[in-house]
């Protein structure tokens, strides 16, 4: 037999062994068979729309505010711009600013919170604290705490950066106003009081200074 001959048969012999090799692997198919998808790729799937769902619901917003709303829309356009901005670490500022401020009007002495006032603010708060001591009032005051802060309203201007936040206050206090004669005019030395507000506070978002402004009052 020539060696032509033999390398046809040993050749052959190879091939037929990779055809039945492949049926065993393989299988046959009848008809249409629906594809095999394996386990991993739809929770891949899956995992992506969650990971992006997460990505497009800022729980630091979707907290205190209705996601998409005019106020969600405003403080995520603020975070867009100074990404390092946080709601819930406003609000902490925002509670602290509000016994400091109201305890400083109380007192009748602006001068520790003059920085956090806009000028309309402090002439306000000033001229009530002018007319009392014309009158020669004076205030008893003792802050109990704040027993509600939330975030009422936000609005945010793109073009000049300033941001707006209000926020609603019930804060608890004993206060008492005194006249010359020391005879209580206002108030009550003995029992405490709830006072509501609303604070709105204002910044020009990604400037240096991290400091807000109380520019209204209600």
């Amino acid at each position: 037999m020539s060696n032509p001959l033999i390398q046809l048969l040993v050749l052959a012999a190879i091939a037929i062994f990779l055809i039945l090799r492949l049926r065993n692997v393989l299988g046959t198919r009848d008809g249409f068979e629906q594809p095999k998808i394996d386990a991993p790729e739809p929770q891949r799937r899956r995992f992506e729309v969650i990971e992006g769902t997460a990505d497009e619901v800022d729980q630091d917003i979707a907290d205190l505010v209705e996601p998409g709303s005019p106020a969600a829309s405003a403080l995520a356009a603020m975070k867009r711009v100074e990404p390092s901005f946080g709601v819930h670490d406003f609000l902490t500022g925002a509670k602290a600013a509000y016994e400091m401020i109201l305890m400083a009007f109380e007192r009748g002495d602006l001068s520790e919170v003059r920085p956090f006032l806009a000028e309309p603010v402090a002439e306000a708060f000033q001229s009530v604290i002018d007319a009392r001591a014309a009158q020669g009032q004076t205030v008893e005051a003792q802050f109990l705490g704040t027993r509600e802060t939330s975030l009422a309203g936000a609005e945010f201007d793109a073009q000049t950066g300033m941001a707006e936040i209000s926020v609603r206050f019930v804060g608890e206090l004993i206060a008492a106003t005194r006249d010359v004669q020391g005879n209580v005019v206002e108030g009550d030395p003995k029992s405490s009081r709830k006072q509501r507000d609303v604070w709105t506070f204002a910044r020009r978002m990604g400037e240096n200074d991290p400091n807000w402004q109380l520019v209204a009052t209600g």
